[in-house]
């Protein structure tokens, strides 16, 4: 614990309530966090109050702070700039950091008898070089089209050294290669091809598909038709590159960024789309491990990516409304000299393009989280719709299971990042209630439980799950939240609603039940969870009751009760052991004389 904090506490009662900016520093006075605040004493004394439930980020954080600096502005407006000002210059540890690491991008014509040309990160090799270009996809997308546009030859073949070894590759069957590999183009042709594909990249598809044309009706009249068919071929080609660019309806907008954020407990992806002179030009993916939420990182991510960018589009489309929109548009516009709108669409074709760039940050952390986007996807569905202030990376669920007023048990499942983890699964044998009660067994197996987070005496059960999900209604809800609070701890509780055919129908709360037929990842989620709890714990039941039932068959030896039983049972493990044993075995299991183990063999024989 920080031994600082009863003085940053006393520090901080007398704080302004002013809008303003807040530098956090550590032992040796670096800034370790910059921070913004319409109110300056309510956000920074959140970080310092008793009891702070932090993020483990958070609590990193604020374990490292020594002292703090602030700034009083006269508006939430002069913070905000103030903030992404600070940040660009001091790039604090615990800040989201938007670091210009990306380097430039080139296309290389290589110097070759027979050049090729390709995307490069660096001018190392020797050719010649066009850029630099900031967008790493759009020069590979550039590269291939081109290549495929005037059919140049991209395998490893070198030529002229490889004409006529071996069959042309697949590419030249397809019409995607010239075949120069059969040795039947000259050199002056081939080179001709390449000025040709170079004047393509420099002066755009449609100037080249225009001066084509030209040449094109100037071959048909003096009957070249041959070269009129080529050039014919090259503009369906570029047009039909053309056409693969327009994924966004250019009757909508002609040019914006389409942001999404995507996360799970240890990273915050933000996926950027910007689409130019309406065409796709590029894809920046951002990964943050950083101790805001999800929401403050949106915000503070576009500040700080627009703050002194100078291609800031008019049209900024985002997944999420941010409170603070109005003066982010103040700010990027005052910097970019044009207005600029933050807009997050609900409905339509809009909706479609923001839909497109969740996908991408969703597919982007699965690949480096290991999951895959649907369960990425599924996690944060079920946080929007159970409201949560976090991503339920952790979640435990519980079900009771009976038959009749016997075999009374609990199973407790876990799935971690949407995944089952069974080896923490639990089981419960219930102690206290020996009448069919769901809720009085409940919250005996809620109350062992939670002690053994108080404890800490186990790997898994030491953990405090994000979110507890219990097979049952709004009965179960109310039967568990008291006890979650008498514990101290604030865990968010939900019950899983089943129909009639036991599908799953909604979740209840303390306000009433939630729809999440609606929202289909969430639904599979939930689904899936119930359909494991149950089976976990009917599987239980099922197995409780058939040991329970040995124990009987085995009492009715004389010389033999429950716990010699029970010791039969927990050293044979199975009937079909306890069937192979000798009564001498089992003379000496039980720790009974020859006579009654006889009478055991005799009765463990007929089970």
């Amino acid at each position: 614990m920080n031994s600082r904090l009863p003085d940053l506490r006393d520090k901080t009662s007398k704080l302004t309530t002013s809008p303003g900016v807040y530098i956090m520093k550590n032992i040796n006075g670096e800034i370790i966090y910059i921070g913004k605040a319409k109110n300056l004493k309510n956000r920074v004394t959140s970080y310092f109050r008793e009891s702070a439930d932090h993020l483990p980020k958070v609590a990193s954080m604020v374990e490292n702070v020594y002292d703090y600096d602030f700034i009083v502005t006269d508006s939430e407006y002069e913070a905000l700039v103030l903030e992404c000002s600070l940040i660009k210059q001091h790039q604090p540890k615990y800040n989201i950091l938007l670091k210009d690491d990306k380097g430039y991008n080139y296309i290389r014509i290589s110097n070759d008898e027979y050049p090729r040309i390709t995307a490069e990160k660096n001018k190392e090799k020797s050719g010649r070089y066009l850029g630099p270009y900031m967008s790493g996809t759009i020069t590979r997308e550039t590269v291939n089209e081109v290549n495929r546009v005037f059919r140049l030859p991209t395998c490893q073949r070198k030529f002229p050294k490889d004409f006529n070894k071996g069959r042309p590759c697949l590419n030249y069957h397809i019409h995607q290669c010239m075949g120069l590999c059969k040795g039947i183009i000259s050199k002056d042709e081939y080179n001709d091809e390449i000025e040709q594909a170079i004047l393509y990249i420099k002066s755009g598809s449609e100037n080249s598909v225009s001066r084509m044309k030209k040449e094109m009706e100037s071959a048909v009249e003096r009957l070249d038709f041959e070269r009129a068919a080529i050039l014919r071929d090259k503009i369906s080609a570029i047009k039909k590159a053309g056409e693969t660019q327009k994924i966004i309806d250019s009757d909508i907008i002609k040019e914006a960024d389409i942001i999404a954020v995507s996360s799970n407990n240890n990273w915050i992806c933000v996926s950027v789309i910007l689409y130019r002179n309406k065409k796709l030009f590029d894809k920046q993916t951002y990964f943050f491990n950083s101790i805001e939420s999800e929401e403050q990182v949106y915000s503070s991510f576009i500040g700080q990516y627009y703050f002194d960018k100078e291609d800031v589009p008019s049209l900024i489309l985002v997944y999420k409304s941010l409170d603070n929109h109005l003066i982010l548009e103040k700010m990027l516009s005052d910097k970019s000299g044009h207005s600029v709108s933050i807009f997050n669409p609900k409905k339509g074709k809009l909706l479609n393009f923001i839909k497109m760039s969740k996908n991408n940050a969703s597919e982007e952390l699965a690949l480096k989280s290991g999951r895959t986007a649907k369960e990425v996807q599924s996690l944060e569905a079920l946080k929007n719709i159970l409201n949560l202030s976090k991503v339920p990376y952790y979640i435990e669920a519980y079900d009771i299971s009976n038959l009749s007023s016997s075999s009374i048990v609990g199973g407790m499942i876990v799935f971690e990042n949407g995944r089952p983890l069974k080896k923490a699964y639990k089981r419960f044998s219930i102690k206290e209630s020996y009448e069919q009660n769901d809720y009085a067994c409940m919250q005996e197996v809620i109350r062992r439980r939670l002690n053994h987070i108080i404890k800490k005496d186990e790997e898994y059960f030491s953990n405090i799950p994000d979110l507890i999900l219990l097979d049952g209604g709004i009965g179960h809800v109310n039967a568990i939240v008291p006890i979650i609070k008498d514990y101290n701890l604030d865990i968010p509780v939900f019950g899983m609603v089943k129909d009639n055919k036991h599908r799953t129908r909604a979740i209840a709360s303390n306000g009433g039940e939630i729809s999440i037929s609606e929202t289909k990842q969430a639904f599979f989620l939930i689904t899936q969870i119930q359909d494991e709890v149950h089976r976990f714990a009917i599987s239980y039941m099922r197995s409780h009751h058939k040991k329970e039932s040995y124990e009987l068959e085995l009492t009715k030896v004389r010389g033999i009760g429950i716990k010699k039983a029970q010791k039969i049972l927990q050293y044979y493990k199975t009937k079909e052991n306890m069937k192979s044993a000798t009564k001498e075995d089992l003379a000496k299991v039980a720790g009974v004389n020859l006579e009654t183990a006889s009478a055991l063999f005799e009765q463990i024989q007929q089970i």
